[in-house]
């Protein structure tokens, strides 16, 4: 069996994180290096997804519900507007082989974050 992610060591409070929204099934944290000045990560709880693709052929209610929450954090922390970004492999930058959506919003006028 492996290591929980480091995700999951955040959710059972192994490691600090602040959590903005639990949902049951999704929670959220403030990214801790962030890429704009909302930038929060929304993540299923369960493990069993390594990225989007397989939780879309899985679950997606699950995916729908990852959604809905990026949704409802744009809504009390960005005004309703945001970039929902999900990194599907290693060479485009996802370090955490545990799916997680970025939430990105208060972004500057026409700037967009390169990641």
């Amino acid at each position: 069996m492996s290591e929980p992610s480091i995700f999951t060591r955040i959710l059972t409070g192994d490691i600090p994180g602040e959590i903005l929204l639990d949902t049951g099934r999704v929670f959220a944290i403030r990214d801790i290096d962030p890429q704009a000045p909302l930038h929060v990560l929304v993540i299923p709880k369960t493990e069993e997804y390594r990225d989007v693709t397989e939780l879309a052929a899985g679950d997606p209610a699950l995916l729908a519900e990852m959604v809905a929450a990026a949704k409802r954090i744009a809504e009390e922390h960005a005004n309703g507007e945001y970039r929902l970004i999900f990194n599907n492999g290693a060479s485009v930058a996802q370090s955490v082989f545990h799916v997680h959506a970025h939430v990105l919003g208060n972004l500057e006028e026409n700037k967009l974050v390169g990641f």
